[in-house]
């Protein structure tokens, strides 16, 4: 037996998202730790006799602790083998994976990192929305909306004040705090972009401006899982055309 973990990006949601190596990742599992954001369907590429444990964190409905994920990657790669830790989007993009490698390693325990598809991105262009534009945007940020102490990060202070696309993960909570950052920078105007469960079959999308867009959420129920795209790029897609056109003429 020869402990190993990989960890592999599960991509944005899709299943047919994830990359053929990682499908081989999986395939060769002895245990199958995956993410609430992982599509379920993924498991079917690992041995039935793997064992496979829903590992998953959600706000305010946390399965397990960090440090517990921890611990059950190093028992798991000891007592069985070859443990994949599948996560939602790429390990390395807000998905505590480091921490996860720098754990195993102090075990002993080889590692392996499998990229994965990041809904930061992934997400944005299966709706169509181009996260750069040579005459618009020509960078990106992409920010957490929750940080570790439940606050948002100082960086979409900056972020606000930029030409970029800004893409915020994990922040419907803080829609709001966010909105207000951007109107208090000049930005009641910009178009903004809210996608629920992108990728996958259970898509919603909303459209609007940094100034209505928290009622427009409101109004159209769109909750977490999300990605939240501010800026002109949003402008190019014909549902927010159709939105603004709309409500200029309400």
């Amino acid at each position: 037996m020869h402990s190993k973990l990989t960890l592999v990006g599960a991509g944005p949601g899709d299943s047919e998202l994830i990359t053929l190596k990682a499908i081989k990742a999986l395939q060769s599992a002895d245990v199958v730790l995956y993410d609430a954001l992982a599509n379920d369907s993924l498991l079917e590429y690992a041995p039935k006799d793997a064992i496979k444990i829903n590992v998953g964190k959600r706000k305010g409905q946390h399965s397990f602790k960090q440090d517990e994920i921890n611990h059950l990657i190093v028992s798991s790669a000891l007592e069985h083998g070859h443990v994949v830790r599948l996560k939602g989007g790429d390990p390395f993009v807000f998905g505590r994976g480091y921490e996860e490698l720098e754990h195993a390693k102090a075990f002993g325990i080889p590692t392996e990192v499998i990229p994965g598809v990041s809904s930061s991105i992934g997400v944005a262009a299966a709706v169509q929305i181009p996260i750069t534009h040579r005459d618009i945007a020509r960078s990106f940020w992409v920010v957490t909306g929750h940080t570790s102490d439940g606050s948002l990060p100082k960086d979409l202070e900056l972020a606000a004040q930029s030409t970029a696309t800004v893409v915020v993960l994990m922040g419907m909570s803080k829609l709001a705090e966010i909105a207000a950052i951007f109107d208090k920078h000049g930005k009641a105007n910009v178009p903004v972009a809210i996608i629920q469960n992108g990728t996958t079959g259970e898509q919603k999308s909303v459209f609007g401006q940094v100034r209505d867009i928290v009622e427009k959420v409101h109004e159209s129920k769109v909750s977490n899982p999300a990605v939240i795209i501010v800026g002109d790029v949003v402008g190019l897609h014909p549902e927010y055309v159709e939105a603004y056109v709309a409500s200029m003429n309400l």
